[in-house]
Formats: C-alpha cells, sequence, structure tokens
C-alpha cells in the first residue's frame, strides 16, 4: 500500500526494492495467470480498501477521491471528491467511511453510507502518511506523531477524547469490537488496547518493522516489512506461534483474512496465500500489480496501484 504517486523518486526506490525480493521461488506462479472477472479505473492510483454489507470502498489520487463498488454488478456506483489525498488507510464505523488525509490541510474525512457523499472533515494537526485509522469501542482511533502518540476520537463531534502513550512508532490501528491493536514499526511489537478504558493491556514480539495487520481464526497477523514475513499472535494470550518468511520485504505492502486463508500483497508480488491453520504459504503469484487488499463478497479485492484499477479475484480461484 501506499507509495505516492505524486513522489517519481520514491516510486522508482521502490520498485527497485519490489524487483528485488525473492519472494518464494518453489509456490509461485505468474500473476497475470489469474483472470479477474472485474477490472475497474479508480483514479491516477488505486490505494485503501474498505468492505461493507453492500459496497466495497476504494481511495485514489490524481484526483483525490473514493469510489463505492456496487458488488452485485461490479460497477461503481459514486465518485466523492476529497480536499487531500487519501493517505492514511480508510475504516468503516458510526454509520461512515472515515479516510484521513493528507496535504497542506491534514484533516479527516467523514462520507455520510447513507447519502454517499462527503459530510465534513475535521481538521487534524497532522496526518501520518502510510498509517491508519481504526473503529474500537465508541471511539475511532488514529496515529498523531511518531512518538507513539495515538488519539482517540469522538466519532459524533471529531474531538479529541485522549492521546494513548504506545510504543515509538506506532502507526497502523485495527480494531476489533473493544480491542485495538497496534503494530510498532520501530519496537518490533503488537500493542493491545482496551478500546473501553483506553489502557494498554499487553505486547507481543513481531517481526521486524510490522507495519499492516488481520485479525482472523483467533489470531493477528502482522505483515512485516523489515523481511517480508508475517507472524502470527494469538488474540487471547498475545503469544506468538509463528513467523513465516514469504520473502516480500520493503515498504507498501497490505494483508487481510477471510475463510481460513490469509493474504499478503506487495507490488510486484501482488498475492501470498498463507493458510492460517499452520501459518503454512501455499501459493504466491509473482508480475505487475498489487499493494493494498480486503477480502469480502466472496472475493479478494485487489488495487494496482500505480495503474489506478482494483480487480475483483473470486476466492475459489486462489485457494484449493
Amino acid at each position: 500500500m501506499r507509495i505516492f504517486g505524486t513522489i517519481l523518486a520514491a516510486l522508482s526506490l521502490a520498485g527497485a526494492a519490489h524487483a528485488a525480493a525473492p519472494g518464494l521461488p518453489a509456490i509461485q506462479r505468474p500473476f497475470e495467470a489469474v483472470k479477474p472477472v472485474a477490472s475497474l479505473k479508480v483514479s491516477g492510483t488505486a490505494d485503501w480498501v474498505a468492505v461493507a454489507r453492500d459496497a466495497v470502498w476504494v481511495g485514489g489520487s490524481g484526483p483525490d477521491l473514493v469510489v463505492r463498488i456496487d458488488p452485485r454488478t461490479n460497477s461503481i456506483t459514486d465518485r466523492v471528491a476529497l480536499p487531500g489525498e487519501p493517505c492514511a488507510g480508510m475504516v468503516l464505523g458510526f454509520g461512515a467511511l472515515w479516510a484521513p488525509l493528507c496535504g497542506d490541510h491534514p484533516g479527516l474525512a467523514r462520507i455520510d453510507l447513507s447519502t454517499r457523499k462527503l459530510d465534513r472533515v475535521t481538521p487534524l494537526p497532522a496526518v501520518m502518511a502510510e498509517a491508519g485509522i481504526a473503529a474500537a469501542g465508541d471511539s475511532l482511533w488514529l496515529p498523531v506523531d511518531d512518538r507513539g502518540g495515538f488519539a482517540r476520537l469522538d466519532p459524533a463531534t471529531g474531538r479529541v477524547r485522549s492521546v494513548l502513550a504506545l510504543p515509538p512508532g506506532s502507526f497502523n490501528p485495527l480494531g476489533q469490537g473493544d480491542r485495538l491493536w497496534v503494530t510498532s514499526t520501530k519496537a518490533d511489537r503488537l500493542t493491545a488496547v482496551d478500546a473501553r478504558n483506553a489502557v494498554v493491556i499487553g505486547h507481543a514480539r513481531t517481526g521486524p518493522q510490522p507495519r499492516f495487520l488481520a485479525a482472523g481464526a483467533g489470531a493477528v497477523w502482522t505483515l512485516n516489512q523489515g523481511d517480508g514475513s508475517v507472524t502470527r499472535i494469538e488474540a487471547a494470550s498475545m503469544k506468538v506461534t509463528a513467523t513465516t518468511p514469504l520473502g516480500i520485504p520493503g515498504h507498501g505492502g497490505d494483508i487481510a483474512f477471510a475463510r481460513g486463508w490469509v493474504f499478503a500483497t506487495l507490488m510486484g508480488v501482488p498475492l501470498t496465500a498463507v493458510s492460517a491453520a499452520d501459518a503454512r504459504p501455499v501459493r504466491q503469484w509473482v508480475g505487475p500489480g498489487g499493494d493494498s487488499l480486503r477480502i469480502g463478497h466472496g472475493a479478494v479485492w485487489l488495487t494496482d496501484y500505480r495503474k489506478g484499477f482494483v480487480a475483483r479475484y473470486p476466492l475459489a480461484r486462489l485457494v484449493p
């Protein structure tokens, strides 16, 4: 996920890093052999995906916007212009789609799900690019600095209720009911937070530089950018039960869970399928594309960041 098209030098460096990623040759296949059932143009770039019960939302830049896709027809039904680049994840909750915005005027955009329109933008002192946002308990959560400051926001007003001190480099959160999970790229750990009381309740050591994360099969899964591995942490005990090499180190990427499978993506290695039962990688596809994904409506929704497309791949075509 998430290498910004306006910074060409960064794209060049990222491309070189992805080309150098060895992956897992023994289980690799060409990605071009996997045919999507739909491929839709989002914008100049396509980044960040959020899946709702009746829709799939995708962010983009050039121009800055989010689009709503009807999964019944595989068509874009709405394009919502934004006053800044959606640069740090998106989350559904409290009747809205929420997207932090980078640019000259950083803020948090609220798109009303009933009207499908931009409802408001709450100004923020800063938005951490390549970070994220989560809904947990009765609040929204997002980082406010690189020192571990994490803000708890009232979704009704946008007001900051409190700022929680987490390990430095805590950028990417995941909400799960009243539990908040946050990775730290600097401390190489996953932090568990009681979202009702804004209290840290545990830590677990991960692989190097964990960033994006997913939950499923009683565990939290972190994609570790430092070495391209995935770490499995038991949600109840915070015990690490596996760290699995996938061979996809580097910036960007994403991870998601569904139906007993964990999927990771990185540009140049668009998909890697990992069995949640034993944390074993079983298949990996290489070629152009990839960068962010979510799973829903029986499919993996995968962006091609550089071309600005999102594609729908039925799960049945990807796993045994």
